[in-house]
């Protein structure tokens, strides 16, 4: 086996980590924990308390369908950089992007 490759755990860790700074650059704002795990031809990402400051405030104030309405907007906006980084640290191209954030 080759040192120089990377195991499983280092990959998942290194997605973790660029999501991360992602979300710190693109939104000001740092999800409290990013879990990556690769499952044969497949990466999930979970996101913990990734809504950002407008996004509560709007809930906080009633105003939920336009806070999922933003929150859908930051997704699609996201959605390139995010596979990008995938088929950068995976070194495989992304089919599909699925994503689904709850505002509670």
């Amino acid at each position: 086996m080759d040192s120089s490759t990377p195991t499983r755990g280092q990959i998942e860790r290194a997605l973790s980590q660029r999501i991360q700074a992602l979300y710190r650059n693109q939104l000001e704002h740092q999800p409290s924990r990013i879990s990556c795990q690769i499952f044969d031809e497949k990466v999930t990402i979970i996101l913990e308390d990734s809504i950002t400051q407008p996004e509560q405030l709007l809930v906080n104030t009633g105003q939920e369908e336009l806070a999922q309405e933003v929150r859908s907007e930051i997704d699609e906006a996201l959605k390139p950089q995010i596979q990008s980084i995938i088929e950068e640290i995976v070194g495989v191209g992304v089919v599909d992007l699925l994503s689904n954030a709850k505002l509670d």
